[in-house]
């Protein structure tokens, strides 16, 4: 297979963007297929860190990158990381940077209602979500109800403006209900005309770029933003995003026929973390979840925000395997682990006495989960910067032998450091 969709296998945050650039070097096109800028891909090339939210990873390797119609698209968002990438020296012009017609915006107003939701959640069941407030889920609801906007719509102020009208009819009738002050037209239409000659230039028809470059046997990576877990239909629901964040996302996301995705590439912390609410079985919320915070840097890319930390889950890695159709692991930060006293990795639950090995769809089980460790020994010395197997502590090897052993499938690549080529490859992906 010439393509792969590269594929959080946790909960967010497990390091593809590094993944995704280390694959982009014998790429042609790297492709983002769904989520928005509440994604957070952090990647150091020679001493410069790109944090990048919309714009596909690829492009720092100078390939051409396409945002699919699968992804919300913020156009001051978009436009802003645009200029924070040119501070850094790289220029995104329509030659390296492509958005599908058909991608779903983000307004100023659905920021607002996300803000206004997570408060409801709060006060009624108290217990929020956890979103990024970044607008991304109020968007997918406008587009799943038939009154979105889209990139497209911006090239016609009048369909524009009457399709706004239609939006905020729906909107305002519920800020007025909640007591909240409902949004004018007036500003929002002018600012989207505004922004509208700077982001068209950018627009085309995805499907037909991927389709061509299939057709030439080109090579493209299809860079899928949160995870598994956090996916509408297989994540820990209500604890999840709004999209499709598995490989068959990467067909819907961008238009490109599902039997050309190519093989799957599963990527996955050496440890856990999750931000936000919902269930994690493995969590340390003690000194050595502080510890492995501490260490790992584990704190959002786009919100700052801190991770919870815990050991690696390895019943939910097995189903997000499955679910997600992963053939091979990227394992990431396993320098994070040096000089721990003990590691575990949870190989089964307990569910009110009972061991299972599966994550249960009621999330009131989920709570109720109790974790079943497995203690390996930890290594002495650094793994940071190590690129050969050889050079690997004999207590490393067994961890990754015993987390391929507990998955059921290869692990192709180890990262030992934040920089590009801190990483060790141990079977090709292409």
């Amino acid at each position: 297979m010439s393509n792969v969709v590269v594929v959080g296998a946790q909960w967010g945050d497990e390091g593809k963007g590094r993944v995704v650039d280390w694959l982009a070097e014998k790429a042609d096109i790297v492709a983002r297929y769904n989520g928005g800028h509440n994604a957070g891909h952090t990647l150091v090339v020679d001493g410069k860190t790109y944090k990048l939210a919309l714009i596909p990873s690829g492009v720092v390797r100078g390939k051409l990158g396409v945002i699919g119609n699968g992804v919300a698209v913020d156009p001051e968002a978009l436009l802003a990381e645009i200029a924070r990438i040119a501070e850094l020296g790289l220029q995104v012009t329509p030659e390296v940077l492509q958005i599908a017609e058909t991608a779903t915006l983000v307004l100023p107003i659905h920021r607002a209602i996300d803000a206004a939701q997570e408060q409801l959640r709060t006060g009624t069941t108290g217990s929020a979500i956890g979103t990024t407030l970044r607008g991304i889920g109020p968007a997918y609801e406008d587009k799943i109800g038939r009154r979105g906007l889209r990139i497209c719509d911006l090239a016609d102020p009048e369909r524009l403006s009457a399709k706004l009208d239609l939006l905020l009819a729906h909107h305002n009738a519920w800020f007025r209900g909640l007591g909240l002050v409902p949004f004018e037209k007036g500003p929002m239409l002018e600012g989207l005309l505004q922004l509208a000659p700077q982001v068209l230039p950018f627009v085309g028809r995805v499907w037909e770029t991927l389709d061509k470059a299939h057709t030439n046997k080109q090579r493209i990576v299809f860079e899928g933003s949160q995870a598994v877990m956090l996916d509408i239909d297989w994540g820990s629901y209500p604890y999840v995003t709004s999209s499709t964040t598995i490989a068959a996302g990467a067909a819907s996301g961008t238009g490109i026929a599902p039997s050309h995705i190519g093989s799957v590439l599963g990527v996955s912390k050496v440890y856990a973390t999750r931000v936000g609410g919902g269930p994690f079985v493995s969590e340390l919320d003690d000194p050595l979840g502080e510890a492995l915070r501490a260490r790992g840097r584990e704190y959002g890319v786009n919100t700052g925000r801190p991770r919870r930390c815990g050991w690696l889950d390895t019943v939910q890695l097995r189903q997000s395997i499955k679910v997600a159709g992963i053939d091979q692991l990227a394992l990431t930060k396993l320098d994070v682990l040096d000089g721990f006293d003990d590691i575990c990795i949870c190989t089964g639950y307990e569910l009110d006495g009972q061991r299972i090995d599966h994550i249960p769809a009621n999330d009131a089980e989920q709570q109720r989960l109790k974790p079943l460790l497995k203690r390996f020994d930890a290594w002495k010395g650094s793994t940071q910067g190590l690129r050969s197997w050889n050079d690997l502590p004999a207590e490393a090897k067994a961890l990754i032998g015993a987390i391929q052993a507990e998955a059921g499938i290869p692990v192709a690549m180890v990262t030992t450091g934040p920089e590009r080529d801190d990483a060790i490859v141990l079977r090709s992906s292409f």
